[in-house]
């Protein structure tokens, strides 16, 4: 096991009406915050005059900016840190789920960033100021809403680049799986997709002697893939939804990765999808996870023994190790299946005119500089990842 810090200061208030506190659990940190969301969702549920409500009645005034849109575009993070200085915001409410709390934490660094926020992204400048974040989860899914992690899209490069900063993680989170029930099943698959992979990108690793939080990743997937088919079967299911919401938070507050080498591999390959194609992010991943597993596990077979046994419950000959992965692989894939989500890159309407482009971007062979080869687990340079784009098409 590697040497460790955990840090995870974020407060999550979890349960049913819990947006109704949102007022006065802001009350004591802002006079003033930017209320930030996506579409009209929000205003169609009735969950915006709830949360103006509760602001207003704790006294606590707002400046708004909707617009968000999945894989979050930074020409809006721009319109949101202008907002946020000509307002006097000392805090960002955002309510929805990840693109729209990753646009937020944008706009947070940026409002006191003295450049274009887009350098940190780029160039992976320190950040050591931000606004303070509060958030209300409507999908559970990025696990945004406990992490120091952001993801923006910059459409006029067509890049898709994330940023980490203690600085960053919210300072509040509400969570009530009732604000769950009217997602479109599409969006339980990805979102499902897309939490799973948060543990896969740290389970997957080569560092031994982490029993505590192998068993944590193995938990929280098994504990996913239940309840996702919940869910799916009745989405008013309170319980099953509670089980995700939680589970996601799990998955990517940190926890679950420590004392261990984590890849992301995955995650940097898809970026590229979303990047140019727009597509949803974890419907990119559930089709190129099962591609990069296939890829590399004979690289270290017994840890993807360990997971097609006591992830996906594969049984069969240890003598055979081999069979036991693929088949645990091919449960994987099978889930997916079942959960409505793409197989193939054809399915995504990606062709193959620009698999070698995304290769050399993911890997920043693109831009001329030193190739930067992707993956903690095995390293994956440009040739690599467009062998994983061609065996997913």
């Amino acid at each position: 096991m590697q040497n460790f810090e955990f840090y995870a200061p974020a407060r999550i208030v979890f349960g049913r009406d819990t947006q109704k506190q949102i007022g006065p659990l802001l009350a004591p940190r802002a006079k003033k915050v930017l209320l930030h969301y996506g579409g009209g969702s929000i205003k169609k549920s009735g969950l915006y005059d709830a949360v103006t409500a509760s602001l207003r009645d704790a006294g606590v005034a707002f400046a708004e900016l909707g617009g968000v849109r999945p894989n979050p575009r930074l020409s809006l993070v721009h319109e949101g840190i202008a907002l946020c200085k000509r307002e006097g915001v000392d805090l960002i409410l955002a309510v929805g789920g990840g693109s729209v709390i990753d646009s937020a934490k944008a706009i947070a660094m940026g409002v006191y960033y003295p450049g274009d926020v887009w350098e940190v992204y780029e160039e992976g400048k320190p950040v050591e100021e931000a606004l303070p974040v509060a958030t209300m989860l409507t999908i559970p899914a990025a696990g945004s809403e406990s992490s120091g992690d952001t993801v923006i899209t910059n459409e006029a490069k067509q890049m898709k680049l994330g940023y980490g900063s203690p600085a960053l993680r919210p300072v509040l989170s509400i969570v009530n799986p009732e604000l769950f029930f009217t997602l479109p099943e599409s969006q339980l698959g990805y979102g499902v997709a897309d939490m799973m992979s948060h543990v896969f990108e740290r389970y997957f690793t080569n560092t031994t002697h982490t029993d505590l939080t192998d068993g944590l990743c193995e938990v929280t997937l098994k504990t996913l893939m239940k309840n996702a088919l919940l869910a799916k079967a009745d989405p008013k299911n309170y319980d099953a939804w509670a089980e995700l919401g939680f589970a996601g938070t799990v998955a990517h507050n940190g926890l679950v990765g420590m004392g261990r080498e984590q890849d992301w591999a995955c995650h940097g390959m898809e970026h590229e999808l979303s990047a140019i194609y727009d597509v949803a992010h974890g419907a990119g991943l559930a089709v190129l996870t099962p591609g990069w597993m296939r890829y590399v596990y004979k690289d270290n077979i017994p840890m993807f023994v360990q997971f097609a046994v006591n992830v996906m419950g594969v049984r069969g000959s240890y003598r055979d190790p081999e069979a036991l992965v693929l088949e645990g692989i091919d449960r994987l894939s099978d889930f997916f299946k079942k959960m409505g989500l793409p197989q193939t890159l054809a399915d995504l309407g990606i062709g193959g005119e620009q698999l070698e482009l995304m290769a050399k971007k993911a890997t920043w062979v693109a831009y001329g500089g030193e190739e930067c080869p992707l993956g903690g687990f095995k390293k994956l340079r440009w040739q690599d990842v467009l062998n994983i784009y061609r065996s997913v098409r």
